[in-house]
């Protein structure tokens, strides 16, 4: 005869079991909801790109219906089953669409350093600019126009220059950094106070500039992009497929480092290499990026903030 005691404890743990496999099976479902949601929404937002900047393209002195641009985009990519007027192809395809992609990646990229920045530096409140690099690049501008000094001549003068003072302004922080007991406080202060050094030279160039150099200046440093062109998309592209995949690859560390460096050690990770090797990379793509578009504040801040919300 079987023990009623044993039996109904065989009962509940069956019970429990399968409970048990009901919970997992829930939280398995959920998540699964929970990525379908994000991968339709970052479809949706992919759609709404590509339809805004067909819109976009239509936009300046020349009226452009969004049909015509379709045609030409086709065009492009089919030649013998669509038609298009030379003149407006050439509007369309040589100078208003690598104005868009520029800004395109230009958002992408301030975005994806941005959140680099915030991780390494552990403050929401920090930006691909906060190491003082748009300053640093404002005055290589100011440098270019003004005296017409440059590392690089003819058409690259402006970018060479932002280029180089750029990168001089992030490697004196991260060389900063290097130092012991330099904190992200530290960091953060270096970068305010190089930003306003560059700022009062850029402003001491224009003191001296004439009407056309002053023209330059301000609008390279409130964001152009109609210097923009393929010639130099393959540039930032190149940067680009370099420096966004290694980033990536840093990612996991610099979650871990979020809850605090001793913990992040703990767990076998070389903190310092890692704030150096990703300070370097978003650098270097901010200094890309800020050359071809010059400044264009507040997406690298409010970008990631953006990307958590979803």
């Amino acid at each position: 005869m079987q023990n009623p005691f044993k039996k109904q404890q065989n009962v509940k743990s069956e019970n429990i079991e399968s409970s048990g496999m009901n919970k997992n099976t829930q939280v398995r479902e959920g998540y699964q909801r929970y990525v379908g949601k994000k991968l339709f929404f970052l479809f949706s937002m992919l759609v709404l790109v590509i339809f805004l900047s067909a819109f976009i393209v239509t936009i300046g002195p020349l009226e452009i219906s969004v049909t015509e641009v379709y045609k030409i985009l086709l065009s492009s990519l089919f030649p013998g089953y669509f038609t298009n007027e030379g003149l407006t192809s050439q509007i369309v395809l040589n100078i208003r669409l690598p104005r868009i992609i520029a800004g395109i990646m230009a958002g992408f990229g301030l975005g994806v350093c941005g959140c680099v920045m915030q991780a390494v530096l552990k403050n929401p409140l920090a930006s691909p600019f906060t190491l003082g690099i748009s300053s640093g690049a404002n005055f290589g501008v100011a440098v270019a126009a003004v005296m017409g000094v440059g590392v690089i001549g003819g058409p690259y003068l402006l970018v060479g220059n932002a280029f180089l003072f750029s990168m001089l302004c992030a490697l004196f922080i991260i060389a900063l950094a290097n130092f012991k007991g330099a904190t992200s406080e530290t960091l953060i202060l270096a970068g305010i106070a190089i930003n306003y050094l560059f700022s009062s030279l850029s402003d001491l160039c224009r003191y001296f500039a004439t009407d056309e150099q002053l023209r330059i200046m301000v609008s390279w440093g409130m964001g152009d992009l109609s210097a923009f062109s393929w010639s130099n998309f393959s540039i930032l592209l190149g940067v680009f497929v370099f420096c966004t995949p290694l980033l990536y690859l840093k990612a996991n560390d610099l979650n871990i480092m979020a809850i605090g460096d001793e913990n992040a050690k703990s767990l076998g990770i070389d903190t310092n290499r890692v704030r150096m090797f990703t300070m370097l990379l978003a650098s270097l793509l901010i200094a890309t990026v800020v050359c071809f578009t010059g400044t264009i504040a507040f997406i690298g801040l409010v970008a990631p903030h953006m990307a958590r919300m979803v």
